[in-house]
């Protein structure tokens, strides 16, 4: 963070504006890999026949020894719904969690926006490469109490780490507080010390709204793309991000900056507001802004009504027209339809551990490391991770030349990194396994682990060489596809189009 991480103080004033917006976007950074990284755990496509069998036969075997069981006919109606649940919820949970993705590399853009907005001494070009968590279990900098952060699975704990990320309240979990940075106990409250500090000390002539930024009518951000879209029982196609929940801003002055500020804020944690509901002539109900499903000990507590009960709390969502979920709230409906749904089968089953996640979840390892991979792996995975850092690579040159040759690493270059090339080698690689030296089956991911690019050639002819490498390596597994696609990237070098702000090319 500019050489500075360790001299913050723990507010946000002018003279540590440029270091503060820096860890902004680092903060959002950090939540990538760990949410990209669950994505690809899941099945979102699973075979029903496939695993209705698998099923029937696990609750048939819980019934063994049992004085009290359920005849093969009450068995097999409940595999049958169950493989059908499973064919909606995997899919949707899916879609959610990548559309939080999504939404997280836009608040690091709106971030960056307002850091090279702002004029010097109080921003700069935004630093996005290498910043990627370095070590894991990692922390999000600053964030107090400090709490782990892992790419793993989904799980219910994994989950209630993503919580605990997005939480729109303060807690106290008992770990201890990692590195040096200006302290916060949540997300919208660090983004408040920026907003205070814009409302109090600059003036509009603090920013230069000509500077390169990412602007909302060059149709850079999508709010949805196929990874995002899902669908319902009744084969409907469900958008998770809606439109009105907002995208890119043009930083110009305080104003844009604190609309941009309020956008992440929103995004994440839903708006605050406060109503009284009447459901059906019943009692009313009052929803307590924010929401409260997080207790001060981090515990979760799911909504007394389940998500499709239609009883709206208006705080769990982030759009005017309250259609879509805040990340908070996305979380807290996967987390708390599997608490449901495993409660309910354990209570049929009367067994305890029956955990139907595992019929479209990846046993993924937990932090791997690409370093601990078999070689032809370590090849893939090296390529998967430097289209993965190539994005952050491309993203930061686009806060250094506007014009034509930002569209065109951006539109050619990021969408097509992450939506086609990242996205095939890390579904790819949540399929692999090798043997280990003691024989057993170890399974394999995308690590999402930053590429160092040397500075003999450009990223993109490294990554062509390292393209060649995996096919010659894999066994088919890195198609003359996959290198077509890499070679029709844009050539970005790391110090890539230095022009004047203002002038672009």
């Amino acid at each position: 963070m500019d050489g500075l991480l360790f001299q913050l103080p723990k507010t946000v004033t002018k003279s540590n504006l440029k270091q503060a917006m820096q860890q902004a976007i680092e903060i959002e950074i950090a939540t990538i890999p760990v949410y990209l990284y669950t994505y690809y755990s899941i099945n979102r496509t699973p075979n029903q026949s496939d695993i209705e069998s698998q099923i029937l036969s696990d609750m048939k075997a819980t019934q063994k020894g049992k004085k009290k069981k359920r005849n093969d006919a009450e068995l097999q109606a409940a595999a049958k719904q169950l493989a059908l649940d499973i064919m909606v919820f995997a899919n949707k949970a899916g879609a959610l969690i990548m559309s939080v993705a999504v939404e997280e590399m836009l608040h690091m853009s709106l971030s960056s926006n307002i850091k090279n907005a702002l004029k010097p001494p109080y921003g700069g070009i935004p630093q996005l490469v290498g910043k990627t968590p370095k070590v894991w279990p990692a922390y999000l900098p600053g964030h107090v109490p400090a709490f782990e952060i892992n790419r793993g699975k989904l799980s219910l704990e994994q989950l209630h780490a993503f919580l605990l990320i997005e939480s729109p309240l303060p807690f106290n979990v008992d770990k201890v507080e990692k590195g040096q940075a200006i302290e916060y106990t949540t997300i919208g409250e660090y983004y408040d010390l920026i907003i205070k500090c814009i409302k109090e000390e600059l003036k509009d002539s603090d920013f230069n709204g000509d500077a390169p930024q990412l602007l909302p009518e060059k149709g850079y951000y999508a709010q949805n793309n196929i990874d995002t879209v899902y669908y319902d029982e009744n084969h409907k196609p469900q958008f998770p991000n809606e439109e009105d929940s907002g995208g890119l801003v043009h930083v110009k002055g305080k104003d844009s900056a604190i609309h941009a500020m309020n956008e992440i804020i929103e995004q994440g944690e839903g708006k605050p507001e406060t109503i009284e509901v009447d459901v059906d002539g019943k009692p009313v109900f009052k929803f307590d802004i924010p929401s409260d499903h997080l207790t001060p000990d981090g515990t979760v507590v799911c909504p007394l009504f389940p998500f499709d009960s239609g009883i709206v709390d208006p705080s769990d969502y982030d759009d005017k027209d309250r259609k879509e979920l805040s990340h908070f709230d996305k979380f807290l409906e996967v987390y708390c339809t599997i608490k449901r749904k495993n409660h309910e089968l354990n209570t049929f089953l009367n067994t305890k551990d029956f955990d139907f996640t595992k019929y479209f979840v990846k046993d993924l390892p937990t932090n791997p490391s690409t370093a601990n991979y078999p070689k032809a792996i370590q090849d893939v995975s090296n390529l998967t991770n430097a289209v993965y850092t190539y994005i952050f690579v491309m993203a930061e040159a686009c806060y250094k030349t506007a014009g034509h040759k930002q569209y065109e690493i951006f539109m050619f270059g990021i969408h097509k990194s992450m939506i086609w090339i990242l996205n095939m080698l890390s579904m790819t690689m949540a399929g692999l396994s090798y043997t280990d030296s003691n024989g057993e089956k170890q399974s394999v991911s995308a690590t999402f682990e930053d590429y160092t690019f040397s500075n003999a050639s450009s990223p993109k002819s490294q990554i062509i060489d390292l393209a060649g490498i995996a096919m010659a390596s894999s066994n088919g597994i890195v198609s003359q596809g996959m290198l077509d696609r890499i070679k029709d990237l844009p050539d970005v070098p790391v110090e890539a189009y230095l022009v004047d702000h203002g002038k672009g090319i």
